[in-house]
């Protein structure tokens, strides 16, 4: 049992000044100021004076990091998820981008099993697959070899029980739709992205279940004042929840405050998109079949294209409020409830009782102090 005490407590929009929440079993108890002495005598005590602590982040999209890329080999999921709470990340969806079945099957097995003896980290939520079923026009860093056209019959057994929570495809290929409303009765999110869709064909996409946008902007066409396509259908959408990549890179930050003007921060969900060489020095690393050359600020294939980015979560919400000039609260509901929305989970993204003890102290400069993953204490070295 713990107790952590006087720090400036942050989560959905609220703000408790001197707070102190009692974490038991992994959940949180209690919640509410220090002077109400919430504490339990046999709780350890722990002193935040000066610090703000709010809710774990949420990674809805990390392909690998540390030297590690979890296509290329999704055994390491749990290599990386112990060093993960240096960020801040308390739960993440290790993704697998367009790579054989066999590849797939081998990363949801590997969470079905379930973690290493001893094993103290983020935690994985299950998989994003991003692919098989992209358009091949928009590819990106996907290997071609391995797209395919939407099948019922190739997705089914995805579920979350299964080991997967989100699916990225283009709405517009043939049988989409079908995979959409297949996914959705069984409670897999499902995201349209490395796409050419119409605006007419993603506003089909999204009648038929689709709740979300991967790297908005980055993979699909360009916004046009004649053909909107599908950029403009999920941001007129109240319903989509959009994913971008605020590394300053993949999008300029004025199209990063346009997005947040429009959508509003329960609209919009920061991602890393990170691949492997997160964490490392710049050289050379692989995300699923590609080698990528890795600089000081972005990873791109021999031809120039974006492959992912080394861009962490804690420096994402920092570069959202830069970008855009809104408050800390209302960055952190982009990593936190609102991931947890479209997930469908309602006991993780804010700090209240009955929810799971995902949380993290951060400094005034909003640098990474201590983060408690299922109420155990992680520091930022681990």
């Amino acid at each position: 049992m713990l107790c952590i005490q006087h720090a400036t407590l942050l989560t959905l929009g609220q703000r408790v000044d001197d707070s102190a929440v009692v974490v038991d079993g992994g959940q949180i108890v209690a919640v509410g100021r220090a002077h109400d002495n919430l504490c339990p005598p046999e709780a350890q005590p722990i002193d935040a004076t000066g610090l703000t602590l709010v809710p774990g982040f949420i990674d809805l999209q990390l392909n690998g990091a540390f030297g590690f890329d979890f296509t290329a080999n999704p055994a390491t999921i749990w290599d990386v998820a112990t060093r993960l709470p240096r960020f801040g990340v308390t739960s993440f969806l290790p993704t697998i981008i367009t790579s054989p079945p066999e590849t797939v099957s081998a990363a949801r097995a590997l969470l079905q099993k379930g973690p290493p003896p001893e094993f103290c980290g983020a935690t994985p939520l299950g998989l994003h697959l991003e692919g098989p079923f992209l358009n091949p026009a928009k590819r990106g860093a996907h290997n071609p070899a391995h797209l395919r056209l939407p099948d019922v019959n190739a997705v089914a057994d995805w579920s979350p029980s299964n080991g997967v929570r989100l699916v990225t495809l283009a709405p517009e290929l043939p049988g989409a739709l079908d995979v959409v409303r297949v996914l959705r009765e069984r409670g897999v999110a499902v995201s349209a992205g490395h796409s050419m869709a119409t605006y007419e064909e993603a506003r089909a996409g999204l009648e038929a279940g689709i709740t979300y946008s991967t790297h908005l902007f980055n993979a699909m066409p360009p916004l046009d004042h004649r053909a909107p396509g599908l950029a403009a259908a999920l941001l007129a959408d109240p319903r989509a929840v959009v994913g971008l990549i605020p590394d300053g890179i993949h999008l300029h930050p004025a199209i990063v405050k346009l997005i947040w003007q429009s959508k509003g921060v329960a609209g919009v969900n920061i991602v890393t998109d990170a691949m492997g060489a997160l964490g490392m020095l710049p050289g050379k690393y692989k995300l699923g079949d590609f080698e990528v050359m890795v600089g000081e600020n972005s990873a791109r294939l021999s031809d120039g294209r974006l492959a992912g980015s080394i861009l962490s979560l804690d420096q994402a919400v920092r570069n959202f409020i830069a970008f855009t000039g809104c408050s800390l609260n209302e960055a952190l509901e982009t990593v936190t409830a609102t991931p947890a929305k479209v997930l469908g989970l309602t006991d993780r993204g804010q700090i209240a009782p009955g929810f799971v003890a995902d949380m993290v102290l951060l400094t005034s400069d909003l640098r990474v102090v201590k983060t408690f993953v299922n109420g155990s204490r992680v520091t930022p070295t681990d």
